[in-house]
């Protein structure tokens, strides 16, 4: 194990921003981990750093989790049990379950960041979220270096929300995560946003894995920024959940207001569309702003500091509250 000094964390978090790390390593196995956990204590740990703003230096040691590699646990005829490293890239992980046909994560394309991080956030995107098709998560705790086991129903999945952002926060290192995904008779799902469109524009009626991928991507495309090219940590926001009485009130004020059914009392309202009524959709300044195709994106166009990003980020939450009277909740972490 090699500790460095003095690294910049640029190319170390999706959103670009350039801090620096006093003190960094880069871990590829669990027993490097759990050795360097034996000595050091105080450590920040990164993995494909894309669901954070740093809005400071790292006075910690960060620890990079760079463990990699894709494992057949077991198999039969309908179903595939995988195990992943935590530091696969989480796109390149789902394009190699559609070219094995493997079925259930070709929704969650092009989604940034490393397989690790994403029971953390429940990842989701096009109807369809990450715990549908975890199985367990396997973890090292920092304080007693031990390897442990989460079943699915330990991690208390909820809406991008897990026990790794609640009572386990900074306090395990996840190491790998485990899949049930099908191999015949996969359930896809095409209805939710635009994926049935694009996959009409194209004359596809039945569509194969690869082909929802496809259209998932070609919609992440055209709406998102690649973060080689913009940095920023995709969605800012999440999309937050209202009573209906104050759905109906909203609506009598705003009818296109678009809305989606929680249940019988709840409405989820698109973050987006509140930003981008509240006019910060493609908002500039300097060098950050609102993205000019989706105002859930906050942007750094090059050189900008966290401080600043997270700053834009208050006014918009400070705006949407008082113009709709809804609270935004951040969905990155902000450090």
């Amino acid at each position: 194990m090699n500790i460095k000094e003095n690294i910049s964390l640029k190319a170390f978090n999706t959103f670009g921003i350039d801090a620096t790390a006093k003190r960094f390593v880069s871990i590829t196995s669990v027993y490097h981990l759990q050795e360097l956990l034996k000595k050091e204590k105080n450590i920040f740990l990164i993995s494909g750093g894309s669901n954070m703003l740093l809005t400071k230096n790292i006075e910690q040691l960060v620890v990079h989790l760079d463990c990699k590699g894709i494992s057949i646990d077991k198999e039969d005829e309908d179903f595939v049990y995988l195990t992943v490293n935590s530091g696969e890239n989480w796109h390149d992980f789902v394009l190699y379950c559609v070219e094995q046909n493997y079925g259930g994560v070709e929704n969650l394309s092009l989604i940034p960041g490393n397989v690790g991080t994403c029971p953390i956030q429940n990842i989701g995107a096009y109807g369809v979220e990450v715990k549908d098709v975890i199985t367990k998560v396997e973890a090292v705790e920092l304080a007693s270096t031990k390897l442990h086991t989460f079943a699915n129903k330990d991690c208390k999945f909820g809406y991008r929300n897990s026990i790794f952002k609640n009572e386990a926060k900074n306090k395990y290192a996840i190491t790998s995560v485990s899949f049930k995904l099908t191999k015949q008779n996969h359930t896809l799902n095409t209805s939710y946003g635009a994926i049935e469109t694009e996959l009409a524009s194209k004359n596809i009626t039945n569509p194969s894995l690869k082909e929802v991928s496809n259209a998932v991507i070609a919609i992440r495309k055209s709406k998102l920024p690649d973060p080689k090219k913009i940095g920023n940590s995709g969605s800012f926001f999440k999309n937050p959940v209202i009573s209906k009485s104050h759905f109906l009130e909203l609506q009598n004020q705003y009818p296109n207001i678009p809305s989606y059914i929680i249940s019988e009392d709840e409405i989820k309202v698109p973050a987006g569309w509140l930003i981008e009524t509240a006019g910060f959709k493609g908002k500039r300044f300097g060098n950050y702003g609102v993205h000019e195709k989706q105002a859930l994106v906050l942007v750094n166009y090059g050189n900008a500091t966290g401080k600043e990003i997270y700053a834009l980020a208050q006014k918009i939450k400070e705006t949407i509250l008082n113009q709709f009277s809804i609270h935004l909740e951040i969905e990155v972490n902000i450090i």
